[in-house]
């Protein structure tokens, strides 16, 4: 264990039983979390963030594995003895009582003075930006403000760890990237460490420092949300976080660092992979779309011809998918830049070329 973890996972499992038969919740997940760190697990439903979330909480035993937190083991403590909070999906908001009372219940649990609960939760509502609903109850808030409520409460304690299990999800679009900013600029001022589950990438690319790819209860890849988008470890990451082009190919050699792979009887120029992978052995390419170039000025190290078949208005990106002899191919880019180019909103099948940089596409 990294003595400057904060919260440490060592290889725990937990396992749950249908007859005779073992069902991997989670399997062997270690991670290592560093105080003040924004660390997000990210994973679709059944991938076993939740369960690790809840392991770290106390909510779930592991099976196999040690849990540390601040250097101490507390595999088998209960929640409350650990000095972590949590915030559910669904807010676990008292409905009885005012958001003032929920928000200093915990400080009444831990027997504060009264006096000093009133203070912390007066400044409480003033840093979520909640100062006139002291008074209300759960039920007459909007979503946004219950998700304010439940961060208040989480914080006003003051743990080492705060875990979010998909704290946004039950908030429409437009109110969801609000309160993820606030998130976001809340963990840096508090300097707290934050643990968050999601599905959804967007989400933690944006908030997080690092991220856990979890995949069928293990841990597929761990990095920087730039480690994670543009070298992912698998194909899984790879299909799973962003949109891209897979090509399908023969691995010819490696040089330097850079792999040439054979497509379709061309040669494509990709950055090799991190292991060791024989020659003539079957490969996959991976270049995101907006890696690829539509009639690039300058000279590319892989260029190929390319028919438009059609584009997609998404906003300030067109979306070009291309018939090339490589395959199906798609491209997103400005969409000024396509109309320079003379590529409209419709299907034009005027011939053209596309190409891309080694370092812009990796072989998985």
């Amino acid at each position: 264990m990294n003595p400057e973890s904060l919260v440490y996972l060592d290889a725990v499992s937990k396992i749950y039983r249908s007859g005779e038969a073992e069902i991997y919740a989670a399997r062997d997940v270690t991670l290592d979390v560093k105080p003040g760190e924004f660390f997000s697990l990210l994973g679709s439903s059944g991938s076993g963030k939740t369960t690790t979330l809840r392991m770290i909480g106390g909510f779930e035993i592991p099976d196999r594995g040690s849990v540390y937190l601040g250097g101490a083991e507390v595999t088998t403590l209960p929640p409350y003895r650990r000095d972590v909070h949590t915030v559910f999906q669904n807010y676990a908001l008292f409905p009885h009582l005012t958001v003032a009372e929920n928000i200093g219940y915990p400080l009444k649990i831990a027997r504060v003075p009264r006096a000093e609960i009133s203070e912390r939760v007066q400044a409480a509502l003033k840093m979520f930006q909640i100062p006139g609903l002291g008074d209300r109850r759960p039920s007459q808030l909007s979503g946004g403000q219950q998700q304010r409520v439940a961060l208040a409460r989480a914080l006003i304690s003051r743990p080492k760890v705060l875990l979010l299990d998909e704290p946004l999800s039950a908030l429409d679009a437009k109110i969801r990237e609000e309160v993820r900013q606030e998130l976001r600029e809340l963990q840096q001022a508090t300097n707290l460490t934050f643990i968050y589950v999601t599905h959804d990438q967007e989400e933690a690319l944006a908030l997080s420092d690092r991220i856990a790819v979890m995949h069928n209860g293990q841990v597929e890849q761990v990095g920087t949300p730039r480690e994670i988008y543009n070298q992912p470890a698998s194909l899984f990451v790879a299909q799973f976080v962003g949109k891209a082009n897979f090509l399908l190919g023969t691995l010819l050699g490696i040089e330097q660092g850079r792999a040439t792979v054979e497509v379709q009887g061309h040669p494509i120029h990709a950055t090799a992979p991190a292991h060791a992978v024989s020659v003539g052995a079957s490969v996959t390419v991976m270049v995101r779309p907006e890696r690829v170039r539509l009639n690039p000025s300058e000279p590319l190290e892989n260029a190929i011809a390319a028919t438009p078949l059609r584009t997609t208005y998404i906003g300030q990106l067109l979306e070009v998918a291309l018939d090339t002899p490589l395959g199906g191919l798609r491209l997103t880019q400005l969409e000024q830049r396509s109309l320079a180019l003379g590529l409209e909103s419709s299907v034009d099948s005027q011939a053209c070329q596309v190409g891309w940089n080694a370092a812009d596409c990796q072989v998985l």
